[in-house]
């Protein structure tokens, strides 16, 4: 075929083909040479950043680790147990809603004649605590208080604690169970999802405790 190709072309332009394809792959070539170049700076450039986010990153920690021993030590000094801060938030919304019902122990219609606070009981493989727990003749109320109510709570509390309340304290198993949940912070959704299945409300309002129990529903 180059035989047929040189007899078709003068010695003058096969050279200047000849040239060309050289000029052009001595241009690819250094075109190439420059990408790999760049390629290499740009490596070169992101793993710097990366070797100074690392550093920063170690440096912050250290910072927050400083940060956390010097708090802790605070703490440790006023009496505080950082490890018990959790808790003591679940004690204190306890304690500020078992209060207003102890004044006023009613759900919605209901009137109910005694309450209790962590009621507790342990049987064979089954072991439970109710936060606050409503009685009268007819009915209990089972009351879980959390300082930020989640859904999983009220899922929680239907889903679990009647039955639970129910193997644990047979006396009351043919009592109408009723529920409610205590929080000082709900959302929309929460506050929705818990009346759609008809538990109660409970929240702080200014200095009282406002509760919503249109829509109790019995367990």
């Amino acid at each position: 075929m180059f035989v047929e190709i040189e007899k078709m072309m003068t010695d003058t332009e096969l050279k200047e083909l000849v040239a060309g394809l050289a000029i052009a792959h001595e241009k690819t070539e250094r075109d190439l040479d420059s990408l790999i170049a760049q390629n290499e700076i740009a490596h070169a450039k992101r793993e710097k950043e990366l070797d100074s986010l690392i550093e920063q990153n170690k440096i912050t920690q250290a910072e927050n680790a400083a940060s956390f021993k010097k708090m802790e030590a605070l703490f440790k000094n006023m009496g505080i147990h950082i490890g018990g801060m959790a808790n003591s938030h679940g004690l204190s919304t306890e304690e500020y809603f078992y209060n207003s019902l102890f004044e006023n122990p009613r759900l919605g219609h209901i009137q109910f004649d005694e309450i209790s606070k962590n009621l507790h009981n342990k049987i064979p493989n089954l072991e439970d605590e109710f936060d606050i727990t409503l009685f009268n003749g007819n009915n209990v109320a089972l009351i879980e208080c959390k300082y930020r109510a989640k859904e999983d709570d009220v899922v929680k509390l239907i889903n679990k604690k009647v039955s639970n309340f129910r193997q644990l304290y047979p006396y009351y198993a043919d009592h109408t169970i009723y529920l409610g949940i205590a929080s000082f912070s709900f959302d929309d959704r929460i506050e929705k999802f818990a009346k759609e299945n008809g538990v109660a409300i409970l929240r702080q309002k200014g200095d009282v405790v406002e509760i919503e129990a249109d829509n109790l529903k019995p367990y």
